[in-house]
């Protein structure tokens, strides 16, 4: 068992008394009948700062799956370029003019699909930019480092230029950027210019999600048309959170960002969480007051509330640290309160 030290009255003394030694937390020496020890406390600069969890497990070894499905994408593409050759071949043997429409729409789709292509390349690399500025960020909380600090509210700028919004915000960081020395502040100062604007819709975006959610599952005759309802709505949530923070992705960086907040559930426990409140709920009566088509919208409402909590993590370019996170129980309220004016 631990020994507690007993209290000491309070005592008046001066710093030139002989009597009154500073001491280190580290010195263990003892001293003489009557000294008064004095342990200075760390500075508020020097302490810990509390940093999220990484929004991805880190991936380590050669991608063997990742090889697989790109050897099978070009042995389709081939195989897909090789009939339409033969298909054009064909066509010219028949008639000419339907040989020179074949071509151009060959042409038209070509450079189509080199379209889609490069947009989904660029939605994928904006993504990898808001994760590798969210990891940066959370490590100059850590360092302080004002040279890197810098780098990434110059990269936030970029960012935010695409948002109107954002236009008061952007000129009051830019007005202050030089008054801030250290870069972790300069990092706190950017998430109150910048990310509270933008976690103010989030957080509407989630709700109006939520609550969707929770009336169609509600009326819904069939179990499958409520999945499929849920996915559809939780799949354009994502991507409204995406594009809110600065990420623009296609239909490949919609399957990327599906995994990492799915991943990131997985890491933080999220489900748990959202299990725990939901049975907190019910425990209070309300299952009792609520229909039990009522009581499943709800929970589907619920759930991809903690769904949109996720996804804000994963989209957004900075970690929660100035501004505070959004809460499931504070959603949860919305909800019913929705559901209360509804009745």
């Amino acid at each position: 068992m631990n020994e507690k030290t007993p209290p000491r009255r309070p005592a008046t003394f001066k710093l030139d008394d002989p009597g009154v030694v500073v001491m280190d937390t580290e010195d263990t020496g003892r001293l003489a009948r009557g000294t008064v020890q004095i342990v200075p406390e760390a500075e508020p600069a020097q302490l810990p700062v509390p940093v999220d969890v990484p929004l991805v497990p880190v991936r380590r070894g050669f991608r063997w799956g990742a090889l697989f499905w790109s050897s099978v994408a070009g042995l389709v593409l081939l195989g897909t370029g090789l009939g339409v050759i033969n298909l054009i071949e064909d066509l010219f043997a028949r008639n000419e003019g339907l040989g020179v429409l074949g071509l151009a729409f060959a042409v038209i789709a070509a450079v189509a699909l080199l379209v889609v292509i490069t947009r989904e390349a660029v939605g994928l690399a904006r993504l990898a930019t808001i994760e590798k500025l969210h990891l940066r960020a959370a490590e100059v909380l850590v360092s302080d480092d004002r040279t890197a600090s810098r780098v990434i509210v110059a990269e936030l700028m970029k960012l935010a230029h695409q948002t109107p919004r954002l236009a008061r915000a952007r000129s009051a960081l830019q007005s202050h950027t030089d008054d801030i020395i250290d870069g972790a502040d300069m990092i706190r100062l950017a998430e109150r210019e910048l990310m509270a604007p933008l976690d103010e819709e989030a957080r509407r975006l989630v709700s109006a999600a939520a609550q969707r959610v929770s009336v169609v599952t509600a009326v819904s005759p069939r179990a499958m048309i409520d999945v499929l309802f849920v996915f559809v709505a939780s799949l354009r949530m994502i991507r409204q959170l995406a594009r809110l923070y600065g990420g623009r992705p296609g239909a490949l960086g919609m399957v990327s960002l599906m995994r990492h907040v799915i991943a990131h559930l997985a890491i933080t426990g999220g489900m748990a969480a959202s299990d725990s409140l939901i049975q907190q709920m019910l425990g209070h009566g309300i299952a009792a007051k609520l229909s039990q088509r009522l009581g499943e919208g709800i929970l589907n409402g619920l759930l991809t509330a903690r769904l949109g909590l996720a996804a804000i993590d994963v989209t957004r370019p900075l970690p929660f640290n100035a501004l505070p996170r959004p809460a499931l129980a504070d959603l949860a309220k919305d909800l019913l309160r929705k559901r209360e004016d509804d009745e």
